[in-house]
C-alpha cells in the first residue's frame, strides 16, 4: 500500500478556496485592547461545496501547537447575509468545518479575540494594556484548508485607537482615518509580520545611509522609558554591522525589531524573518542593572533570521499552521546556537563588556554544571520534547530539565568553535561556518531547510573532521556536570567564589529570587506575591537530602525571621564555616510548619570564570568586535 504522510492527505482533498482566488480581507479592529478585546473581520473567498477553515495551531517561532484557541469567541459565519451552520472538528479542534450554499462566492467571518489578562508564554502571554497593544496575526484570523500557506494572499487593515503609532514588518498601502490598509501579502508572511503600537512610542534608524532599512520601534508603558541612549543606539548600530560580518549576508527587505517595554505584558522574544518581537521591562534603557540582563534579547531574536527563519531544520517547516506537527529535534541548532552566536554578537557589538561577558557565561555554565537531569535525560532528549517542556513548571526543573538546550546548546557551540580553532591552528572559525551555511542568496528570505548531515558535511568543509560523531556524542549521551570542553579549551575554567558578580546581583535583582543553588542547593523567589518561596532544590543537594521540596515557603533561618533584604541566609551559610551546627531552616508548607537541619558548611558560592594557561584565549578573540 502506498502510504502519503497527512499534511499531503490534506492537499489532496478538492478545497472549496482556491489559492488562484483573490486575497482574503481581513480587518483587525484593536480600539478595545485596554480591555483585551480584539475584533477581526474576514471576508474569504470561496467556491460552493464543503470547507474547512484552520485557525493557526503551530506557531513557528513558539515550537508546540500553541494558537491560543481558547481565546477564540463571538465566531459568525455569514454567507450574503445569511448565517451558516458551522461545528467543530471533534478530534483536530482547529479546524471547523462548513458547506458554502450554491451561487456563493464570500464567506463574512467574524470573531473576537480575547486578549489573555495574565499568564501564559509567548502568544499566551498578556499583550494588551491601556498604553500598548502587541497584536500577532494569527491569533484574529481563519484561513481556508487546502492550499499552502504560502499561497494564500491576504490583505490585512487595522484600527488602533486615536493617536496611537505603530512598528511592523508590513508595507503600508493606505491610511484612511485611524485605518492603516497593508500591502498583500502571503499568510505566511502575515503571520510572519507582527504589529506593535502605542500611545508611547520612537523610530530609530540603525542603518542610516543603508540600501537596507533596520529600525529599532519601541512601545513603552510611559514616555520616560523611551529613553535609550546615543551609546546604546551606536551598540545597536553595532549589531548590525557585526551580524552582517558574522553571516556575509541578510535575508530580508528591510528589518524592524519591535520592542514592548512594559512590566504589565509578557517578557519573551519571538523571531520573523523581517522583524522579531521582543517584550522586556520596562526600564531597559534607563537602568544599568536591567539594560545588563536584558542585553541578549535583541541580538538572539536579531539572528534568528538567519538561523531558524532563513536556514531552518527540515522537520520544523511545515506547509501551513495545521496539517503537520513540527518536530524540534534539531533545536539544539536553532535556538542553541542562536544563543551562541546571540551572546557573542552581544559582546562584539559593545552591549557589553568582555568581563560582563564572561559573568554571563559563567552563570550559564554553571546553571549546567548544576543540572543533575543530565545524568538521566541527553540533550537530544530535551529538543524531542521541547513542544512539552516549553511549558512544563518550573520547580525541579534541574532534575526535570526544562528547554535548556539553550544552555547546552550555546557550551556545545563554543564546543565546536574552540576546536575548529585548534584544529585549524587558528586559521579558521565558526564564522567561517557562518559564512557557509548562512552566505547565500544575500536579500531573499526564502526559507531554505537543512537536515543533521546537511550540518555536519558544512562544518566538515570547513575544517575536515568527524562532526557527526563529535556532535552525536554531546547529543546522546548523558553526563554529570556541564560540558566545558569549550570554555577550557578557549583559555578558561570556571570556579566558585564567595563574592557573587555584579551580573549575578543584577540578574538576582532583576528575577526578584536568591539564588542558593550552588551551595546548600536552594533557589527562591522573593517578590511580593512569593517571598520566600522554593523556586528549585538541587537534586541529592544539601537542602535536598535535608528534606526541603520545591514550593514550600521559608519562614526562618536559625531561629531569625527570613528576610532577603537583611541577608538572614547569606548570613547563615557564611557562619556555617566556621561551625559544625546544621543550618537550621523553618518553613510552611500548605497548613503545615516543618524544620530541617541543613548541613552544610562549604559557605557561599558564585560562579566565576578565570583563565587557565598562558595568553592569548581565543574566547576573548571570539567576543571581540571584527
Amino acid at each position: 500500500m502506498t502510504r502519503f504522510p497527512l499534511w499531503l492527505l490534506a492537499f489532496l482533498a478538492v478545497p472549496a478556496c482556491s489559492a488562484a482566488a483573490d486575497p482574503i480581507k481581513l480587518d483587525v479592529d484593536l480600539t478595545e485592547s485596554a480591555r483585551q478585546l480584539f475584533h477581526a473581520r474576514e471576508a474569504i473567498p470561496v467556491k460552493p461545496g464543503a470547507l474547512t477553515l484552520y485557525y493557526p495551531k503551530w506557531i513557528p517561532g513558539e515550537h508546540s501547537p500553541s494558537g491560543p484557541l481558547e481565546n477564540l469567541a463571538g465566531l459568525k459565519i455569514d454567507a450574503g447575509g445569511k448565517a451558516l451552520a458551522w461545528r467543530r472538528d471533534p478530534v483536530d479542534m482547529y479546524a471547523i468545518h462548513l458547506d458554502v450554499p450554491a451561487g456563493v462566492a464570500r464567506l463574512d467571518v467574524s470573531f473576537d479575540f480575547l486578549s489573555p489578562g495574565a499568564g501564559g508564554e509567548f502568544g499566551q502571554s498578556v499583550s494588551a494594556t491601556p498604553d500598548i497593544v502587541d497584536l500577532e496575526w494569527n491569533q484574529v484570523l481563519l484561513y481556508p484548508a487546502g492550499s499552502p500557506s504560502k499561497e494564500i494572499p491576504f490583505d490585512p487593515s487595522v484600527k488602533l485607537p486615536a493617536g496611537w503609532q505603530f512598528g511592523t514588518a508590513l508595507e503600508t498601502d493606505s491610511v484612511s482615518g485611524a485605518v492603516t490598509h497593508f500591502k498583500t501579502v502571503t499568510l505566511n508572511n502575515l503571520v510572519d509580520s507582527p504589529l506593535i503600537a502605542g500611545a508611547h512610542f520612537e523610530r530609530v534608524d540603525l542603518s542610516p545611509g543603508d540600501k537596507v532599512p533596520v529600525h529599532l520601534d519601541i512601545v513603552a508603558d510611559t514616555e520616560e522609558d523611551l529613553g535609550i541612549t546615543p551609546e546604546q543606539v551606536q551598540s545597536m548600530r553595532n549589531l548590525v554591522k557585526q551580524a552582517y560580518i558574522l553571516f556575509a549576508s541578510h535575508h530580508y527587505n528591510h528589518y524592524d525589531f519591535l520592542l514592548t517595554l512594559s512590566a504589565n505584558t509578557g517578557h519573551f522574544g519571538l523571531e520573523h524573518h523581517q522583524s522579531s518581537d521582543d517584550r522586556s521591562w520596562p526600564d531597559l534603557y534607563i537602568d544599568p542593572a536591567t539594560a545588563l540582563v536584558g542585553a541578549h534579547l535583541l541580538p538572539h531574536e536579531y539572528v534568528h533570521s538567519w538561523n531558524g527563519k532563513f536556514r531552518r531544520p527540515a522537520n520544523l517547516w511545515t506547509p501551513d499552521f495545521n496539517t503537520q506537527p513540527m518536530q524540534g529535534d534539531m533545536l539544539w541548532v536553532y535556538e542553541g546556537l542562536t544563543e551562541y552566536f546571540g551572546n557573542v554578537l552581544m559582546a562584539r557589538s559593545g552591549a557589553v563588556t568582555p568581563a560582563q561577558y564572561r559573568d554571563a557565561l559563567a552563570l550559564d555554565a554553571a546553571n549546567m554544571d548544576h543540572r543533575p537531569g543530565r545524568s538521566w535525560r541527553p540533550l537530544q532528549d530535551t529538543t524531542d520534547e521541547a513542544q512539552i517542556l516549553y511549558y512544563a513548571p518550573r520547580d525541579w526543573q534541574n532534575w526535570r530539565r526544562v528547554q535548556d538546550f539553550y544552555t547546552e546548546g550555546e557550551l556545545l557551540w563554543l564546543d565546536v568553535d574552540t576546536k575548529i580553532r585548534e584544529l585549524s591552528g587558528g586559521k579558521k572559525s565558526i564564522d567561517d561556518f557562518a559564512h557557509a551555511f548562512y552566505g547565500m542568496d544575500d536579500g531573499s528570505y526564502i526559507t531554505k531547510t537543512y537536515t543533521f548531515d546537511d550540518l555536519a558535511a558544512t562544518l566538515n568543509q570547513v575544517q575536515p573532521y568527524d562532526w557527526q560523531a563529535f556532535l552525536k556524542d554531546k547529543l546522546d549521551n548523558t553526563r554529570e556536570g556541564a560540558p566545558l570542553d569549550g570554555v577550557a579549551r578557549g583559555g578558561y575554567r570556571l570556579v566558585y567564589t564567595e563574592t557573587p558578580s555584579e551580573y549575578f546581583k543584577d540578574v538576582e535583582k532583576l528575577r526578584k529570587m536568591q539564588n542558593f543553588m550552588y551551595s546548600i542547593g536552594l533557589a527562591i523567589r522573593d517578590g511580593e506575591k512569593s517571598r520566600g518561596q522554593v523556586d528549585d532544590v538541587l537534586w541529592s543537594g544539601p537542602a535536598f537530602k535535608a528534606g526541603v521540596g520545591a514550593g514550600m515557603i521559608l519562614v526562618a533561618v536559625n531561629g531569625r525571621a527570613y528576610d532577603a533584604d537583611r541577608k538572614v541566609l547569606e548570613d547563615a551559610i557564611t557562619a556555617a564555616k566556621t561551625s559544625k551546627a546544621p543550618i537550621r531552616l523553618l518553613f510552611r508548607d500548605q497548613d503545615q510548619y516543618l524544620s530541617f537541619d541543613v548541613d552544610y558548611h562549604g559557605g557561599l558560592k558564585y560562579p566565576s570564570l578565570v583563565t587557565e594557561g598562558t595568553a592569548p584565549y581565543s574566547l576573548d578573540a571570539i567576543i571581540a568586535p571584527h
